[in-house]
Order: C-alpha cells, then sequence, then structure tokens
C-alpha cells in the first residue's frame, strides 16, 4: 500500500475511481444490497457450503487465496514441521544404532556428532536447506539413514517449490494491476450521432499496456419471470461500443465507452425521472484484458447504480496536444459538463423524431445568439492603438 500511495494520487487509491475534488461528490444511497461495489469486489456471502473437502482437493489455489497472515503461518509451520518430524527419524537411528551411548555404541555411527535431539534436529535442518556445517554426515554404516537423507531431500524440495509458487502467486496477482485501471465514478446519459446513449470513461494509469483488451457491461435487477419464478439477479448482456465499433479497445489513453439505447436494450424505457425510483437497478462493468509485462489475464470490475446514472451529461475532453505529444490530464477525469438532452425515453424518442427537431432548433438558436454576443463583444472591445 505505500508503494501504491507514493505511485497514485491520494483520490485514485482508495476506491480506484478518478474524479475531480472540488467538483459536487454525489453520493449514491444506500440499497439493500450491492452486487459488485465501486473498486469491484463482489457482494457475495457463500454460506452453509457441505461439502468443504473439495477446497483441500486444489490445495494450491486453497493457499493462494487465503490472507497473508494465515499464509506466512503455513509457510513457517510447513518448515517446521518438516524439520521436527525429520529430526524425530534421525533421532530413532541414532538411538537404535546405539550412537547416543559413545561408550557402548559402534565404532563408526550412523551419523557423526548425534548425541541429543538437538543435534538431530540441527542435523535434519542442514539436511533439507543444504547448509553443510561439516561437524556432521552420514556414513556407510546405516543403509536405512541414506534412504532418509534421499526421502527427506525429496520432500524438502516439494515443500520449497509449492511454499515459494504460492508466495509468487500472491505477490503477483491479477488484480493488483487492475488496481491501476480507473472508471468515472459516475455514468451519464446523453445524445450521441442523434441516439441516447449510456457512456462511462475508463482510463490506465500505468505506461505498460493491457493487451487484448475487453469491456461487457450487464444490467443486474431482480425480475420475475410469467410462471412466477422470482430471479433476484437477472443478468442481461449489454453490447458495448467504443471509438472503432466492437468490444475490443485500445487503452492507451482514457476511453469514452458508450452503448447506444436501442429497442434492444433493457435501458430502453429507462426515463430520467426513473434514474431516483429504480432501486434495483445496477449496471455492472467488467474489463478484462492481458498484462504486457507479466502475461497474466487480469480483471477490473465496476458498478453503476441508478442514482450514480447522470441525465443530460457528457464528459469533459481530457487529451491535448502538448509539444508534439498527446498529454492527459487525470484531474478531469470524472468531470461532466450539461449538454441539450430530451427527457424522455429511447423508444419515445424514437416512436416521436419532434422531440429530436425541437433539441436541434433550440441547440442552433442557442448557437447564433453565442456567435451574436461574441461578434458584439468584438464590435465594441476597441483598442487604443486603432483609435491612434
Amino acid at each position: 500500500m505505500l508503494s501504491r500511495k507514493g505511485i497514485i494520487p491520494e483520490e485514485y487509491v482508495l476506491t480506484r475511481l478518478a474524479e475531480d475534488p472540488t467538483e459536487p461528490r454525489y453520493r449514491a444511497r444506500e440499497r439493500r444490497a450491492r452486487f459488485v461495489s465501486k473498486n469491484g469486489n463482489c457482494n457475495v456471502a457463500h454460506k452453509n457450503i457441505r461439502e468443504q473437502g473439495r477446497f483441500l482437493q486444489d490445495v494450491f489455489t486453497t493457499l493462494v487465496d487465503l490472507k497473508w497472515p494465515y499464509t506466512l503461518l503455513i509457510f513457517t509451520m510447513s518448515f517446521l514441521c518438516s524439520w521436527l518430524l525429520f529430526a524425530m527419524v534421525w533421532w530413532l537411528i541414532a538411538f537404535a544404532h546405539g550412537d547416543l551411548a559413545p561408550g557402548e555404541g559402534a565404532a563408526v555411527p550412523c551419523i557423526t556428532s548425534i548425541h541429543s535431539f538437538s543435534s538431530a534436529f540441527l542435523f535434519s535442518i542442514e539436511v533439507q536447506v543444504t547448509i553443510g556445517f561439516g561437524g556432521r554426515m552420514v556414513t556407510e554404516e546405516c543403509p536405512l539413514a541414506i534412504l532418509i537423507l534421499i526421502v527427506q531431500n525429496i520432500v524438502g524440495l516439494m515443500i520449497n517449490a509449492i511454499m515459494l509458487g504460492c508466495i509468487f502467486m500472491k505477490t503477483a496477482q491479477a488484480h493488483r494491476r487492475a488496481e491501476t485501471l480507473i472508471f468515472s465514478k459516475h455514468a451519464v446519459i446523453a445524445l450521441r450521432h442523434s441516439r441516447l446513449c449510456f457512456m462511462l470513461r475508463v482510463g490506465d494509469l500505468r505506461k505498460s499496456m493491457i493487451i487484448s483488451a475487453t469491456i461487457h457491461m450487464q444490467v443486474v435487477r431482480k425480475t420475475t419471470s410469467p410462471e412466477g419464478e422470482v430471479v433476484p439477479l437477472h443478468q442481461v448482456d449489454i453490447p458495448m461500443e467504443n471509438g472503432v465499433g466492437g468490444n475490443n479497445i485500445f487503452l492507451v489513453a482514457p476511453l469514452i465507452i458508450y452503448h447506444v439505447i436501442d429497442a434492444n436494450s433493457p435501458l430502453y424505457d429507462l426515463a430520467p425521472c426513473d434514474l431516483h425510483h429504480h432501486h434495483d437497478l445496477e449496471i455492472v462493468v467488467i474489463l478484462e484484458g492481458v498484462v504486457e509485462t507479466t502475461g497474466i489475464t487480469t480483471q477490473a470490475r465496476t458498478s453503476y447504480l441508478a442514482d450514480e446514472i447522470l441525465w443530460g451529461q457528457r464528459f469533459v475532453p481530457i487529451v491535448a496536444e502538448e509539444d508534439g505529444r498527446y498529454s492527459v490530464d487525470y484531474s478531469k477525469f470524472g468531470n461532466t459538463i450539461k449538454v441539450p438532452t430530451p427527457l424522455c425515453t429511447a423508444r419515445q424518442l424514437d416512436e416521436d423524431s419532434s422531440l429530436l427537431d425541437i433539441l436541434t432548433l433550440a441547440r442552433g438558436s442557442l448557437r447564433k445568439r453565442s456567435m451574436a454576443v461574441a461578434k458584439a463583444k468584438a464590435k465594441f472591445s476597441i483598442s487604443p492603438d486603432s483609435l491612434s
């Protein structure tokens, strides 16, 4: 967390959402349950799982999914238990051969310099971690000791491979890379190409690319089938588009991803007044791609509730050309401006095209008025040099 706070600005660290801190903050009203939180965590609790043994069939994934304190505890205990187990075996071999009583035992011991359990424990550590201090070693006297030496080396290599692989996978998990993939805190609905569109902005804070990035969107809501079956989490896929079309995106700079609200869209009958009444409406956005530096597939998620969707607003431009290169101003990542948008559903807009014509005329008159004001200002702003 210290490294993330040092690299990423503070407004991006906590919620993985970029926005202008000077803009007014919109608080989403609490509702009973949220399927996906703003930072991408799924709000689902698994209860009454009777077949717990299935987790033990995939021990490696179980170890990777554990929290760090439990992983480090298992990491330490696995080595300590193996050292103690083989220390007991070495002590029994020395005891059976009579090496613990030098005056009564054989002339050649099985393991040299084994006099107590402590020395057997030290010898077990030396064998398993290949630290040879030179004071203790296995002789040719006992073939069983040679066999135990081979077994302990194989067991030690297996423990090293499993535990080190688990630690590596936990430090290189894909969701760590997803922390630098950001979404706008609010989504907007406005006109684009004379059609109502649902839009959001997505960006990547790192210079390393996300290869083959794809984005998907789903509407999650509670529905009831005609037969009376209640579906608490009914998921409907929604096609997303970007500047070049399709789901594949080239995320070298922040992009505005939009969905055209047409007759096949579940938002076709959504009106501005409905955004404050649809408590069960939730739009989940999933961004998935391959990390360029590691080759691991990563996934970033977020969601938008009904009161987190702004009607009649548009994202401000944040990409500009400076000194022969493009620069991105992330301080304006979540900023929006109001634009003329009909206060009706997409269905009503398709059925009555005059609503769009009225909006076009109003926009044209507003543009003419602004041009007239600009000309008037230019006419009366005469410099002193021109008078002379």
